[in-house]
């Protein structure tokens, strides 16, 4: 391989315990490859230059552990980290494996389940700020009906309010060093789930008693299930200030959610995701950690787990390498360069009573203005050319 696209610290790479571990079950067949042991799975990702690991709770303590054996696992974790150079910058909770939370966690219609949620967060909360975590993610994956007549979507918003607004006043009495991240999805594993895109979390967010420590973990799949434009997604929280953490991988439109390797789908959407986090054409460089929230297909090995990891890595970095080539290209340039008018500019920035007189007396001729070609044909070949490497 290449070693200009060898991942570096820098990079800031990271997996979930529950990617690179994941045993290629579906609903339709067993696992075929063994279980891994956390701590051998860190000491891989230290050796395939990988900078951090994320996880569940009971990615690493199993759910019905004592408290003897959660402090031996997370100590031998710690010490594999370690000595691996391994950062843990993510954590989050699992509220939707066992069956008591078939039918939601935070939003269940019984405060017995809802109460054992908001218990069970705190602890996995504890742990991530024990491993170093710095966000925390909270996917509803259970938030949600198949029987709309369960309950109000009101009510459920309004619990779902309550939880985050009980542990965001936790983190703050702790005194921790922690952001919230929220995770939107359509529909998987429920029928529909609340929420669905990162729009809805982001106008849920500014209703947060303290929304300005919560934030979105947009996922690349969760978007395009329902064919949306992820990347219009991740540029509308990055303008609101609201990119705390990011799901990379990759998938088809309308399918069941694949969690693909990064770019294996989509490379045209995944080249603008990467010149949008990269900056590489105008705006800022987006600084948290790019992290693969992918599966390995369920026809490989445990060497193909690992393949599919680099690849995952190896792919974002030349299509960074890609998005700079792009975005120095003089006829991109020219193609995409704001247009300035001195004398419109600043009427169509502010409102001013003056401003609308002046607008008014512009002589504006929209047939003219409609009949310029404005080339965007010639530039989405030049994003093709400059894919495929004959540019």
């Amino acid at each position: 391989m290449n070693d200009a696209y060898a991942p570096t610290p820098e990079d800031r790479f990271t997996f979930g315990l529950w990617t690179v571990g994941n045993p290629g079950a579906d609903p339709f067949g067993p696992a075929v490859r063994p279980k891994q042991d956390p701590c051998e799975i860190v000491r891989k990702l230290g050796e395939i230059g990988a900078w951090g690991v994320n996880l569940h709770d009971n990615d690493l303590v199993p759910f019905d552990a004592t408290p003897t054996e959660r402090d031996r696992i997370v100590s031998e974790f710690k010490k594999a980290c370690e000595e691996s150079g391994i950062q843990v910058p993510m954590a989050t909770t699992n509220l939707f494996s066992h069956p008591i939370f078939k039918d939601g966690a935070f939003t269940s219609n019984n405060p017995q389940v809802r109460a054992f949620a908001i218990r069970k967060t705190m602890d996995a909360i504890d742990l991530g700020v024990e491993l170093g975590a710095k966000n925390y993610v909270f996917w509803g994956g259970r938030e949600g009906t198949e029987v709309e007549a369960c309950r109000d979507p009101r009510t459920a918003i309004q619990r779902i309010r309550e939880g985050m607004n009980f542990l965001c006043e936790y983190v703050i009495d702790q005194k921790y060093d922690l952001k919230f991240a929220l995770e939107a999805k359509p529909n998987e594993p429920r029928g529909d789930i609340y929420f669905p895109t990162t729009g809805h979390m982001l106008h849920f967010i500014e209703t947060l008693q303290h929304s300005e420590m919560v934030g979105v973990n947009p996922e690349v799949a969760h978007e395009t299930m329902a064919g949306l434009s992820f990347v219009h997604g991740v540029g509308q929280a990055m303008e609101a200030g609201k990119l705390f953490h990011i799901d990379l991988n990759s998938q088809k439109i309308g399918r069941y959610d694949q969690d693909f390797r990064f770019g294996a789908e989509d490379p045209k959407q995944a080249f603008h995701l990467v010149r949008l986090l990269e900056g590489t054409a105008d705006g800022d460089r987006w600084e948290g950690s790019r992290h693969f929230d992918a599966h390995a297909y369920r026809t490989e090995d445990l060497d193909g787990v690992w393949e599919f990891a680099r690849g995952c890595m190896r792919t974002y970095k030349i299509l960074k390498e890609k998005a700079i080539a792009f975005d120095s290209d003089p006829e991109v340039q020219q193609l995409i360069a704001e247009i300035h008018d001195p004398e419109i500019d600043p009427l169509i920035k502010k409102y001013s009573r003056d401003h609308v007189k002046k607008l008014r007396a512009l002589h504006l001729d929209a047939d003219l203005l409609g009949s310029i070609g404005l080339g965007w044909e010639r530039l989405d070949q030049l994003v093709i050319e400059h894919l495929l490497g004959s540019r």
